[in-house]
């Protein structure tokens, strides 16, 4: 998806990364052990409940700390996200300890796991971005809230108007004059949800009229947004407690 060049799961124990560069930002995880690596000649390690950005264009490399191994989540991120401005800085702090944005970036990974969760997993971006962005002292981050109520029902126009196909939040933003990330607060501040799971709160009311009227389950998830009958199924579960067949087969 757009900002994000790879993901990448692994696990390693005597695998040892030579000095390299990149031309992403590495944004990293891990979930088990802990790494050693140096940046610049500066000997650094991470564990557990952290984050880990190594800039772009800058030389490292990675090694288990010990023979234990470790295993880790990469996201390759592209620096229109994360600028070229915030080199410096990561530089010199590398390591985030901010449990909201560990947890922000494990649900990203989890969104980029589905294509038809592509808005999801989009709009956890442009959070995840703003938040290390902060950490990092980028000081243009847009604060501002005086048009907040007509940003979120403008964006919930939008939504409202395209629940199979909403447009990306990149078009959002152009349409309504904020930042993603701005679009995301906002929208949640007014309606306490977020923009992602509105939008597969409506498809499901679709779905569930749709089954109700008898349709088969595979033109239901196409016609409602789902990227397959298995997403579709997912959702489904998660919100009404049955599978789509069940409650088709309920109907009178």
């Amino acid at each position: 998806m757009p900002g994000i060049r790879e993901v990448f799961h692994a696990r390693f124990a005597g695998h040892a990364y030579p000095p390299h560069t990149h031309d992403t930002w590495t944004v990293f995880i891990v979930d088990d052990g802990a790494v050693r690596y140096d940046i610049e000649s500066r000997h650094r390690g991470t564990a557990g409940s952290q984050v880990t950005l190594l800039p772009p264009h800058v030389v490292h490399d990675g090694r288990a700390a010990t023979e234990r191994g470790y295993r880790k989540r990469v996201l390759y991120v592209d620096t229109d996200i994360l600028g070229e401005g915030l080199i410096g800085p990561s530089i010199d702090q590398p390591d985030i300890d901010d449990p909201a944005v560990l947890r922000g970036i494990a649900a990203l990974h989890d969104a980029l796991r589905d294509p038809g969760d592509a808005f999801e997993a989009e709009s956890r971006l442009a959070i995840v971005g703003e938040r290390l962005r902060r950490h990092l002292g980028d000081r243009s981050i847009e604060g501002a809230v005086g048009r907040s109520g007509d940003i979120a029902s403008g964006l919930r126009d939008l939504l409202d108007e395209r629940v199979a196909d909403p447009p990306t939040l990149a078009a959002a933003s152009g349409m309504l004059h904020a930042s993603p990330a701005h679009l995301v607060r906002c929208f949640r501040r007014a309606y306490g949800i977020a923009p992602h799971r509105y939008v597969v709160g409506r498809r499901i009311d679709a779905a569930r009229q749709m089954l109700l009227g008898g349709a088969p389950l595979a033109r239901v998830a196409a016609d409602t947004g789902f990227h397959d009958q298995a997403h579709l199924t997912r959702h489904f579960r998660r919100h009404v407690g049955v599978t789509p067949g069940r409650y088709a087969a309920s109907a009178p």
